[in-house]
Parts: C-alpha cells; structure tokens; sequence
C-alpha cells in the first residue's frame, strides 16, 4: 500500500521504498486545476516575473560562441568564482571558489547530499513546516526524515531548541534548517544558529542550511547566513539556487558551498547524477551574480509591496489567523473551522478558482495551514484576493 492509500502494483520490480513514495501534496492540487485557463495557480513557489533580459542574453551569447559542452563536475571556474565572490561580498567573509560546487538546481543539489550522508536507518531532523522535497530524498536513501515543528504565535514562528535537539539521537546524520522558511516567512536569529552550530559541533553533525530565500528579505540586504558564523572546515552545507533570486526557475542552476575536503564528493555525485550542470545556463549564471544586484533590489521591493497587500487584505479576512511572513514570498495561514488543509484547498480550488497549497504536505506543524505564494503581478494577485474572500470571509 503507497502512502496515498492506492495499492502497489507487486507486478513492477521497483523498490518498495521509491514505490511507497509519498506523492506532492502541493503537485495534487496543482494537477486538479492545471489545463483550466480561469484557474489562478498560487500552488508552486514561482514568480511570474521572467527572467531578465540581460541574463537571457548572457545566455544566446554563450551558446553562440560555442559554450555547449559538458563541463567540469564542480562547475565552470567563471561560475565557481563568481559565487564565491558574491558570498564574500555578501556576508563579509572570505569564501574560496574551491568550497563551491555547481548543481542542477537547489533540488539536485538536496538530493546529492542526501546520498552523501545517509544510510539505511539513518535520519536527519528537519524544523518543520518546510517543502517536502527534501524529507523525500532523505526517504530514497533510506532513512527517516524526522520532523520539529516551529511554534505558530501571533507573534510570528518560534523554535524550540530543546525540542530540535531532543529529536536528535545516535543515528542522526545532520539538522536541516530553511532560513528564510518555505512556507512560513520566518526567519532564523544569528544567535539561534550559533546554538545550533555549537551543537552540531559538539555532536560531530552536519548542518544543512538551505538559504535559497537568502535575498528576499524586506528589512535588510540578505537573510542571517551560517557561512557569516562558520569556519571553512565546518561539517556546514549551505544550499542555494538561481531560481528565486534571479528569477530563474526554469533554468535548473544551483551550488553547494561546503568545506573544501567535500569537493571531491561532490564531484562524484554529480558526475553520476548529471555529470554536469547545463552550460549555457551556467554562463546565464555568471551574469546574473555579477550584474544582477539592481534586479533584485527592483524584485524585493516588488515582493515587498505584495507582501503588504496580502497581509493586509488576506489577514483582515474574518476566518484567517496570519503571522506577518518577515521573508520569502509566501503567506502561510489557518482558517477557523479547518483541520483538513488538504479537502480545504480542494474545496477552495473549485468553488473559486485559486490554487493553493495545503499545509500538509510541509509536514509537521502545517497540518491546519494553507500557502499562498505571492510572487505574483499586482492584477493577478487581487484578482485572487477578491475570490478568496468569498469563501474566507
């Protein structure tokens, strides 16, 4: 029996443990509404803003001079040091090109840590709600993803420490922290990751940091970042992408910046994943890190003005209960009377066109919530507004 409740078909010689994969909650209700031109799909965490110009030039000219051949596993050494540039400005620390390894996306990049540190029976913690994909991977592997769910205040979200460390035990491999939080828009304190950094430490764990949301911030220039508060040799994985910051979803380009003694593991994993990231896009990514800086502040501070719309309109809403997100692009909030996200954001998706994402499909703690993303064009998302007043009011 799969996770959904359908029967494995014992006729495929497939893993029972790919064959029981739980399916997306977020892609079940994006599948109900895709293919319906009135639907208004707030489901996937994606802007509708393309991506520039300038990188889309940066990328016909790389493959007009000839730039389409597999390239070196870690990544092309313009892309390397250019991030590691960016990192160091950024975060006022000295970061080396040899620390960074290029991935075909944040996901791919998840996924071959995953196979670097887990073994069957292995778990690695996570602070919960956060996108599922990567419990997901930890489960390919083999291992348990286990879960500790930030506190919902009307102050905002709070994590207990005592609790995180509490979960870990002699089999845990890593704590995984997303910081700004997909779904919540928290955002994690420098003093709480020295907490977590100190016990690792003492531990001998990994930290996985997925800072993917690390620009989008609307009080400051960057999101608190573990690379501001390591040392290079620290058993630290900072996770990344293109995708968010640069408006580069589709484009699949992420990196890795690990202790340098990584390297050669890495390499490896994505020799045997994908040999390569794409090259054209990897030369698309060194524009973007170098002479993206004045579309990210035009980005932010369109996020921000939607940011403001939606709390303002989505959580004067009689039924809603809605911390201020402090970060990332989305709004994560309860409705009165709700416990079942998931029949909700289905009802929801037929009685007014708009698609959401249910919370429980970012584990535990979102059992109650649903996600809005609103990365999304002034006219669309107050089109999305009004409908969902309907039903929220």
């Amino acid at each position: 029996m799969r996770a959904d409740g359908t029967a494995r078909d014992p006729a495929l010689p497939v893993r029972r443990g790919i064959v029981d994969l739980q399916p997306s909650g977020i892609r079940e209700i994006a599948n109900l509404g895709m293919g319906d031109a009135g639907v208004i799909p707030l489901w996937f965490g994606e802007p509708d803003l393309p991506t520039p110009e300038f990188i889309v030039a940066a990328a016909d000219r790389a493959a007009r001079a000839g730039h389409t051949f597999y390239t070196p596993n870690l990544g092309i050494p313009e892309l390397r040091a250019a991030l590691a540039d960016y990192g160091s400005d950024l975060y006022g620390v000295p970061i080396a090109s040899e620390r960074i390894t290029i991935t075909s996306a944040g996901m791919n990049a998840l996924m071959m840590i995953a196979e670097a540190l887990v073994d069957p029976g292995d778990n690695i913690v996570f602070v919960t709600p956060l996108w599922p994909n990567f419990f997901r991977c930890v489960e390919i592997m083999g291992g348990e993803a286990r879960m500790v769910a930030l506190d919902s205040t009307e102050d905002g979200w709070r994590l207990d420490l005592e609790r995180l460390f509490a979960a870990c035990d002699e089999r845990t491999r890593a704590i995984c922290i997303n910081s700004p939080s997909n779904p919540t828009g928290w955002m994690m304190a420098t003093e709480t990751q020295r907490r977590i950094l100190e016990f690792c430490r003492a531990r001998h764990l990994w930290v996985i940091a997925d800072e993917v949301y690390a620009r989008i911030v609307y009080d400051r220039r960057h999101a608190p970042s573990f690379l501001e508060i390591t040392q290079p040799d620290d058993l630290v994985m900072v996770v990344n992408s293109f995708s968010k910051s640069w408006a580069m979803t589709g484009w699949r380009l992420g990196w890795i910046t690990a202790p340098a003694a990584l390297a050669e593991t890495l390499e490896s994993l994505n020799e045997y994943n994908v040999a390569s990231p794409s090259t054209t896009t990897q030369h698309a990514g060194v524009t973007a890190v170098r002479d993206g800086e004045p579309f990210v502040d035009e980005m932010v501070a369109r996020y921000r003005v939607a940011r403001d719309t939606v709390f303002q309109r989505l959580g004067a809403m009689a039924k809603v209960r809605m911390p201020m997100p402090v970060a990332a692009f989305y709004a994560f909030f309860a409705v009165d009377g709700v416990s079942d996200s998931r029949a909700f954001a289905k009802q929801v998706l037929k009685d007014t066109k708009v698609g959401l994402a249910p919370g429980t499909a970012f584990g535990a703690g979102g059992e109650r919530f649903l996600r809005i993303c609103y990365a999304k064009s002034p006219d669309i998302l107050g089109e999305a507004l009004d409908r969902l007043a309907v039903v929220l009011n």
